[in-house]
């Protein structure tokens, strides 16, 4: 068999953007898990639109997820549309999920046991006095990375338990 530089390069290419999503997915679950111990997470729809209409400047990174039931969804997917928009106007990195389970399971339950709605989850951080993460950096970064290549809203695939 022979393959053709291209061919090579893009075996590559395909095997770092493999690598390239894991470390991201391992990144957002340390992230997540760092946030919720500082307090710095605000899960559900509703509850982020209104974190990003009252104190936007203290949004420091989106995660929306998606399942079966988003397909379905038209008003969840305006809210995405529109939460996109602002993360855009705002210059606030945002992922997708595909896993909603596993990302219900990282923030938590509601005090009454029933699963918080991890449609949308923000990390937040005070504006006076800004929470540094090296997870947060990471994911900038590859966020960075993803526009440089035109994909605006790339999807991060969290690590198997």
């Amino acid at each position: 068999i022979t393959m053709t530089l291209e061919e090579i390069r893009g075996q590559d290419s395909a095997m770092e953007n493999v690598d390239r999503v894991q470390s991201a997915g391992a990144a957002l679950e340390e992230l997540l898990l760092a946030a919720k111990k500082q307090d710095y997470l605000t899960v559900g729809v509703y509850e982020s639109a209104k974190v990003m209409n009252v104190d936007p400047d203290s949004v420091a990174f989106c995660v929306l997820a998606t399942d079966d039931e988003y397909e379905c969804d038209i008003a969840l997917q305006i809210h995405f549309t529109l939460i996109q928009a602002f993360c855009f106007d705002n210059d606030i990195n945002v992922v997708r999920v595909n896993d909603i389970d596993r990302l219900a399971d990282l923030v938590g339950a509601e005090e009454s046991g029933e699963p918080k709605d991890a449609h949308c989850i923000l990390v937040t951080s005070p504006s006076a006095n800004p929470w540094k993460d090296p997870a947060l950096d990471k994911l900038s970064l590859f966020c960075e990375e993803s526009r440089s290549v035109y994909d605006w809203v790339p999807t991060i695939t969290l690590p198997e338990r």
